[in-house]
């Protein structure tokens, strides 16, 4: 039986003004997991990495990380874990290398262990042959790989990703995805939150919903993508579907042989296909038109 890398019972937060952050939430990762949460701005997201990082004080409620407890053992909870922030929050005038391997210094690593960690993070996130520039000198993308590699120099068995992506190019974004898959494989737990909703499809395992401080959806992200009513798909045929077709699928014809369908347990995806076959049109492509987290999401929180 898996342990327990987080442990969330009953967490409360009310800010100085009456403002009630968080609403008496459970939430628990398992050693292994790669977790997201998800929630608009001020969902309290962030409230939640700060009190696990011991940056903002619970009002009650019980957390523990790995075994420890917040409250009696916030050294061992802060040394399970690496965080990357929303913001960049080094000194642009330092050197790429130094910027690490101090990192491992302020968690009593020896000089010998914080470089050998340094060097093997940063040729991971491709960033050694930068080593002795000064991050200003930095693009946005590689910056961001900078403050991974800066949370990772410790090896955390707990990694806090929170918009992990912002500002990264597309082909930079991929490499990163994969780095993270390879760092999940090899047993960190993750836990993300961000905005580019594509990554919970593609790397995470299981998903909550955070709303107004409270969770509102917490499984796996196959089974949350299963709750989806319905779904709007492109298709593009090799030639124009005839106008009955066209009826039959109440879809909307975007010229050039190219057509928005709607899906629906009632109206599945391979129903939808033996339409357009029976049509003689034959099917080049087929994709979501939006990203089917990010529709889960807008329906959850429009309720």
């Amino acid at each position: 039986m898996s342990k327990l890398a987080i442990s969330i019972k009953n967490l409360s937060k009310t800010y100085s003004g009456g403002i009630q952050a968080l609403k008496s939430i459970d939430l628990t990762l398992k050693e292994g997991d790669f977790f997201a949460l998800l929630g608009a701005n001020g969902a309290g997201k962030t409230t939640v990495i700060g009190i696990l990082t011991g940056l903002v004080t619970k009002t009650y409620g019980e957390v523990k990380v790995f075994g420890h407890d917040l409250d009696t053992e916030l050294n061992e909870v802060k040394n399970s874990i690496g965080v990357v922030p929303q913001e960049f929050n080094f000194n642009i005038f330092e050197k790429v290398y130094d910027i690490v391997c101090r990192q491992g210094g302020y968690y009593g690593m020896d000089p010998h262990k914080a470089a050998t960690r340094t060097e093997k993070v940063l040729k991971k996130l491709e960033l050694w042959d930068k080593k002795d520039q000064k991050s200003i000198a930095l693009s946005g993308g590689m910056k961001r790989r900078l403050m991974i590699a800066r949370a990772l120099v410790h090896d955390p068995k707990l990694l806090i990703l929170d918009e992990p992506t912002a500002g990264v190019d597309v082909e930079l974004r991929r490499g990163m995805w994969e780095y993270l898959k390879e760092l999940n494989k090899n047993g960190t737990t993750i836990l993300l939150t961000t905005h580019y909703l594509e990554e919970v499809e593609e790397l995470c395992q299981y998903a909550a919903m955070i709303k107004e401080g409270e969770i509102v959806l917490n499984d796996t992200v196959k089974k949350l993508l299963n709750k989806l009513d319905q779904e709007v798909f492109v298709f593009e045929t090799d030639k124009s579907l005839t106008s009955k077709a066209i009826q039959i699928l109440n879809a909307k014809d975007r010229g050039d042989n190219v057509y928005e369908i709607n899906t629906s347990p009632k109206n599945t995806l391979q129903d939808n296909i033996d339409i357009i076959s029976k049509s003689k049109a034959n099917i080049i492509s087929i994709k979501p038109k939006g990203n089917r987290i990010e529709n889960l999401f807008l329906s959850v929180i429009s309720k």
